[in-house]
């Protein structure tokens, strides 16, 4: 089996699925001759052909809404914005395509991936980095995509692709490159709404996603190491639609939680999870359910963010407070 980065991975996704169905056409800035700004797109244009591989101007309401019109003509169109933090100048296109099955009653679909980076720790500017997604979990009708991993990213995209409903997938910048993994030649897909039980435990669940499940990954390995403490993490993969029996099964069995996300801690999509898991397994809990989280504040300048983003020693108090608190 091959070893591929992660954006190794997206663009062999891209790659096979614009050959296996001709409705595929992708839309984005710079995403022709350039290739897209992570290169994530480089070389389908060749392949494919201008009519296909669509360099688009720089405006993200635009795209997005030829999106929708494409998809209600029976195309199946794959977006690129740049940055999760760019999809702003296209709120009110993403929301109605969301509601395009509602609003049509069912007579269309908005067979739609908006694919955008998103996630610090790579030196850029705020609306770069930031980690907005629960700004869209909230829009229903959306399903929202967070792989951590190559294998993840390749059979998820597939899988959103081939939705019949609208998807916004949101890859971990620092990923592209630093994270490598074998990933199958050929199609596979991996299911919208699985969480990935990446390492199991008896003490402490830890739930990540994204970029925060290697994070998640090396603080349970020190837990371990250091203070005998075994930690599950779970992958949720995909925040929208949440699996809520693998979550609750999990804390379940640990009786501790602790929730890992590179988003501000107001409103961030951990409150979610901490609410569902306070609604289904509450009677299971030995102590409070920790968030290990960014700040409440903006994004902040390149050289400082390392102080803002989860860190592993972060994540590892945390697991210990919690665990003491049994």
């Amino acid at each position: 089996m091959p070893t591929m980065t992660m954006v190794e991975a997206i663009r062999d996704a891209l790659s096979l699925e614009m050959a296996r169905d001709p409705r595929v056409i992708l839309l984005g800035q710079d995403i022709g001759r350039l290739g897209g700004v992570f290169r994530a797109t480089e070389g389908l244009q060749a392949r494919f052909g201008a009519e296909r591989v669509v360099d688009m101007p720089l405006a993200e309401a635009a795209i997005v809404g030829a999106a929708v019109g494409l998809a209600v003509s029976g195309l199946i169109p794959v977006v690129e914005i740049q940055f999760l933090g760019f999809t702003h100048q296209a709120f009110h296109q993403m929301v109605q395509l969301a509601r395009l099955r509602y609003r049509s009653r069912g007579r269309f679909t908005g067979q739609v991936t908006v694919r955008t980076a998103f996630g610090g720790n790579v030196r850029s500017p705020e609306l770069h980095s930031d980690a907005l997604e629960a700004h869209y979990t909230h829009c229903p009708g959306l399903k929202v995509v967070t792989p951590s991993n190559a294998y993840d990213a390749k059979g998820l995209l597939l899988a959103s692709i081939r939705d019949p409903d609208p998807v916004l997938f949101c890859e971990p910048m620092r990923g592209y490159r630093l994270v490598k993994g074998e990933v199958p030649e050929g199609d596979y897909t991996v299911p919208i709404g699985r969480a990935r039980l990446v390492r199991e435990g008896k003490d402490v669940t830890l739930v990540a996603w994204s970029a925060a499940v290697q994070t998640a990954e090396v603080a349970a390995e020190r837990l371990d190491q250091e203070d005998g403490i075994s930690s599950e993490v779970l992958d949720l993969r995909t925040l929208v639609p949440l699996d809520i029996d693998e979550l609750v099964k999990s804390v379940k069995k640990t009786g501790c939680c602790v929730v890992v996300h590179e988003a501000s801690l107001t409103g961030g999509f951990g409150a979610e999870v901490v609410a569902t898991l306070q609604e289904e397994a509450f009677y299971w809990l030995h102590a409070p359910i920790a968030r290990v989280t960014a700040p409440d504040a903006p994004y902040p300048l390149a050289g400082v963010e390392q102080h803002y983003i989860p860190d592993v020693s972060r994540v590892v108090a945390a697991a210990r407070e919690v665990v003491q608190a049994k």
